[in-house]
């Protein structure tokens, strides 16, 4: 193992390179979800809740038409807009996001306040990883004002290899 791969195993890592329980991890996200929406009075109809299931059930990003495939699977149907409009429902409020690099969706790993997410994308493996960045936030927010830019959305994508793959390369 390289002290670069020990550091990051050392590390907390992010959810999604972390080891957890995630049968706890997907029914805790599921229990956030369904109190967000009845707080905000959002409709989580059983598409939009089977939509989140789906993207929590790896942390990886899922495309469009792989969501399509698993609820037409479970009964759903199987009409595109069945999927995006759910996703839009989910990415809209805050329950999932859109990783632009992979043309992907994934559940979002910090429901319980605002935030700006960073990714990371194992290039090898597809794995992602979302943490909080309020630190790159701060400097994007001074970069926008010293050249007039009004930031509309901040979200950072970072690709590399996670503490996985690092781990089998080292093997």
């Amino acid at each position: 193992m390289t002290s670069e791969s020990k550091k990051l195993g050392a590390a907390k890592a992010p959810l999604g390179f972390a080891q957890h329980d995630h049968s706890t991890c997907m029914s805790d996200a599921l229990t956030a979800a369904d109190a967000r929406c009845a707080a905000d009075g959002l409709r989580f109809t059983p598409v939009r809740r089977k939509v989140l299931e789906i993207l929590l059930q790896d942390h990886r990003a899922l495309g469009a038409y792989t969501i399509l495939d698993k609820l037409r699977e479970d009964g759903f149907g199987s009409q595109p807009p069945i999927a995006y409009r759910a996703l839009d429902f989910l990415v809209a409020n805050g329950l999932a996001h859109k990783i632009e690099r992979l043309n992907a969706f994934i559940a979002c790993a910090h429901t319980n306040h605002s935030h700006t997410p960073a990714f990371m994308i194992c290039r090898l493996c597809d794995a992602v990883a979302e943490a909080l960045s309020s630190t790159a936030r701060g400097a994007l927010r001074d970069a926008a004002r010293t050249t007039g830019f009004r930031i509309e959305q901040t979200v950072i994508e970072a690709e590399g290899i996670c503490p996985s793959c690092l781990n089998k390369a080292d093997a």
